[in-house]
């Protein structure tokens, strides 16, 4: 560590890392969200003139982040045109009848898409449409749910557009001198990759992902049988009054657990069968989604309204008088989902004033198979959640647009573009080969595009601002910061020459694997894109030393900060199932190691047979 001893007997180089080791205890803990641990980051950079402000900033108007930004709408004009509802329609077909016959269809099909679109919205719009698939066939979610999103991670090292994390490992690139990555740059080595991760997920044993649809599980496939936990109140003129818990309709009729009694400001947790019920008292439950609905239309209890304060006065009659189970009054009932990167994370839904926000009243609150203790409205939600919602029609389609929830019901689209489905396919074909075949750059590429589809009708201009995800451009562009802070302060030479030394005589294949297993195991616990900015300034350092391109180990941090398998953090798409499919933490791992282990040692070796010894 002499090196880097020696670096840091400067003032700029203590700041970054200092600053460096704040970001990754944030981005660990999840006391910030990411793109407000970046935006600090470079806050405190700036401020202590370890960079310039031109320095700092650079990153949001790179080539890369307009790249993602134009991508965004792309993919929403692919979306909203019904370019992929041919794939949709074959998921839901009536061929693919076992989980392993539709991991082999999201392994084969999916994948090479998420090579061309951002895997983030393919996973939102094929949730919904998988979850009908399983539960028409009475699977579990969590037999193919996982299989999704690890299809998705496989496909987006196909090309350069298939990953933001792509796109920040090409800025980087550029920034330290190496060029930009090309589309194609790494298809020779994405492709086999993909193949081989297929293979897996194809002959994997069963037993590896868990069936969470026991006879038992409260939790089991069928969305009317799917546990939620909600907050109700018993009005005065309720037949449950003066009735003990046990002899009551409550427990005879409906598939009801009471996990807490409120009674004024005291809490009373189980055994509570004896417990006598009062007007005015306030029950948790875990109910069905099925008796929810029929417990509120016999008006023997009335759901508390999660954006108010719970009062002593009896309440006279319904809060919402909701209509249920289907369209009257324009009303529907919907499942949202809170995914990665949701702003509503962190909040409860009292302090969102959550149904002033999107003019909806949330009924139940559903997480993984945790238990849920405190009353809905002061139920600090997380990303995975699930809630289910009762809106109009309009409100349930403003939330389809939103970043903040994914609505997993299906539910008619507001599309009237779907003739136009030829010309966004047709638009996002040009897209790729005219940088492709021409000189014209992919940002200008990508910029054509987006005006193209929104002249032709494809997308609405005020779409093309919806579509795009704020958070990751924050993050991307904030992170861009930490490269440029660890070259000027010296810390990634500091950084590559202890390493240098301590690989100096391991073979080349050996000191790639390290590299791509240290990298991985950064991201199973942090941000992808954070470790691609973090690592790639210090490998590319011991191009020399190895006898490679600098290129190449850039390509081994970034396909080690790509193939995350081992966490629900380690990537966003990794959470957004965790939920839906009643994961528990170490399901990831169990069925991600043997993956992790066939990419740590394949990776190297492609990443060598294409560039060699220098």
């Amino acid at each position: 560590m002499a090196e880097l001893s020696a670096a840091l007997q400067h003032p700029e180089a203590l700041i970054t890392l200092a600053v460096l080791g704040l970001a990754v205890v944030l981005f660990i803990t999840g006391a910030l969200a990411p793109e407000l641990t970046g935006l600090l980051s470079v806050a405190l950079l700036v401020s202590t003139n370890v960079l310039t402000p031109e320095q700092g900033l650079a990153g949001f108007g790179s080539p890369a982040l307009i790249t993602l930004m134009g991508l965004f709408a792309v993919s929403a004009a692919l979306f909203r045109s019904g370019a992929l509802d041919r794939l949709r329609e074959l998921i839901a077909s009536e061929r693919i009848r076992t989980p392993r016959r539709m991991v082999g269809l999201l392994a084969l099909v999916v994948g090479p898409i998420s090579g061309v679109v951002p895997n983030t919205p393919i996973v939102a719009s094929l949730l919904p449409v998988l979850e009908t698939w399983c539960q028409r066939r009475r699977i579990a979610p969590s037999r193919v749910l996982l299989p999704l999103s690890f299809a998705t991670l496989l496909g987006g090292t196909l090309t350069l557009l298939g990953s933001s994390v792509n796109l920040l490992a090409s800025d980087i690139s550029q920034q330290l001198g190496y060029g930009a990555l090309d589309l194609f740059s790494f298809t020779a080595i994405g492709v086999p990759v993909w193949l081989v991760g297929s293979a897996y997920m194809l002959l994997a044993p069963g037993v590896l992902l868990p069936n969470r649809s026991a006879p038992d599980d409260q939790l089991g496939t069928n969305p009317s049988q799917t546990g939620y936990f909600t907050e109700v109140t018993i009005p005065g003129d309720s037949m449950l009054v003066g009735q003990t818990l046990r002899h009551s309709r409550l427990q005879r009729r409906f598939d009801v657990d009471v996990l807490e009694l409120q009674r004024g400001n005291e809490r009373i947790l189980p055994p509570l069968a004896d417990r006598q019920i009062e007007a005015c008292d306030r029950l948790l439950l875990r109910v069905t989604r099925a008796d929810l609905l029929r417990l509120q239309q016999e008006h023997t209890v009335q759901l508390a309204d999660a954006d108010r304060p719970p009062t002593n006065q009896t309440p006279l009659g319904p809060v919402d008088a909701p209509l249920f189970g289907g369209d009257a009054g324009g009303q529907k009932t919907v499942e949202v989902l809170l995914p990665a990167g949701s702003t509503l994370a962190g909040a409860s839904l009292r302090e969102l004033r959550f149904r002033q926000r999107h003019n909806a009243t949330v009924l139940a609150l559903r997480r993984g198979q945790q238990t849920v203790q405190e009353r809905l409205g002061q139920a600090v939600l997380r990303e995975g959640d699930v809630l289910l919602l009762q809106a109009p029609l309009d409100a349930i389609r403003g939330l389809q647009a939103s970043n903040d929830l994914l609505v997993l019901d299906q539910l008619e689209n507001d599309l009237p573009t779907i003739r136009r489905k030829p010309l966004a396919i047709a638009i996002t074909l040009l897209m790729l080969l005219v940088p492709s075949l021409t000189t014209i750059p992919l940002v200008a590429s990508v910029l054509f595009a987006v005006v193209l589809l929104v002249l032709v009708g494809c997308l609405r201009p005020g779409e093309v601002q919806r579509s795009i995800r704020l958070d990751v451009i924050l993050l991307l562009g904030s992170l861009s910061s930490f490269s440029i802070a660890m070259q000027t302060s010296g810390l990634a030479d500091g950084l590559a020459a202890d390493m240098e030394r301590l690989l100096l005589h391991w073979p080349t294949y050996w000191a790639l694997l390290l590299i791509f297993l240290a990298t991985n195991l950064i991201t199973s616990v942090m941000s992808n894109a954070a470790s691609v900015a973090l690592l790639i300034p210090v490998a590319t350092q011991l191009s020399g030393p190895l006898g490679i391109p600098a290129q190449a180990l850039l390509l081994v941090v970034l396909f080690g900060a790509s193939q995350s398998f081992l966490t629900p953090m380690g990537y966003q798409t990794n959470l957004m199932v965790f939920g839906p499919g009643r994961y528990h933490f170490l399901d990831v791992p169990r069925y991600g190691a043997g993956l992790t282990l066939l990419m740590t040692l394949l990776v190297p070796a492609l990443i060598l047979w294409q560039y060699g010894a220098a």
